[in-house]
Parts: C-alpha cells; structure tokens; sequence
C-alpha cells in the first residue's frame, strides 16, 4: 500500500498501545463477524455506513465487492479514529488486504494485528514509474 500522503500520518491517528489490538473475522451461522481484541468487541459496519454506504447488510472478505469495501472502511476508521485518514485509504486497504482474507485452516478465522496494519500503511509505494522515453 502507498504511504499517506496526506499531513495527517498514522502516526499521529492512534496511541502506540493500539499495537496489542487484533481484529480477528469468522463466520457464525453464515454471518460475517468481525471482532476487535483483546476485548471482543464486535465491529459493527454503522461507523462506517455513515461515512460511504457500500454494503448495509454487513462485511465480508475474500473479494474486491462492496461488502470487503465497508470492512476495509470500518477498521481503518476504528484503527485510525481518523476519518479523513479512512476515507482517503480504505479502497486500496480493501484491494491489497480485506480481498486476500480467508477463513482457511483449523481455525476457521483471520487475523489481522496493529502492527500488521502499521507495516501495510507504511508500505513504499508501489505505484508504476513512467518509463523514460
């Protein structure tokens, strides 16, 4: 994902303790739940729907849709605090990281930490060089 390039840098949008958060996302009864540890808060998509309404019957994963829009939205907002920061980052947050999750394995869940979000956000970008003519 391209670093921010807004003035406003993650850095300065969540405290340093956020790096023991964890959202972790499984399926109970074919829904999609999200949770935010180490508390287990379930992250709801209302926060988000406020902001852009990409998906009012909820989250999901695993695809570029409008459902993995409002997933991408709402933990960068819940993430960040930051709204602006949310709304200028989430659809490459969705491309590059919510369209990859899966409820694979034995676990039957995802899980995406603090610092893993961090690393994601402070990526170099990656945006194509003009080529020299």
């Amino acid at each position: 994902m391209s670093r921010p390039s807004d003035t406003h840098s993650i850095e300065q949008t969540h405290p340093a303790s956020d790096c023991d958060i964890a959202y972790v996302g499984y399926r109970q009864s074919g829904q999609a739940i999200v949770e935010k540890r180490p508390d287990q808060e379930r992250l709801t998509p209302e926060r988000s729907l406020a902001l852009v309404n990409h998906s009012p019957s909820g989250f999901e994963w695993g695809y570029g849709g409008s459902g993995p829009a409002q997933l991408a939205l709402a933990l960068l907002l819940d993430y960040t605090g930051d709204e602006a920061f949310a709304l200028n980052h989430y659809q490459e947050f969705k491309t590059e990281v919510v369209s990859q999750l899966n409820c694979a394995g034995s676990a039957g869940s995802w899980r995406l930490t603090g610092p893993e979000i961090d690393a994601i956000l402070h990526e170099p970008s990656r945006e194509p060089v003009a080529p020299s003519i």
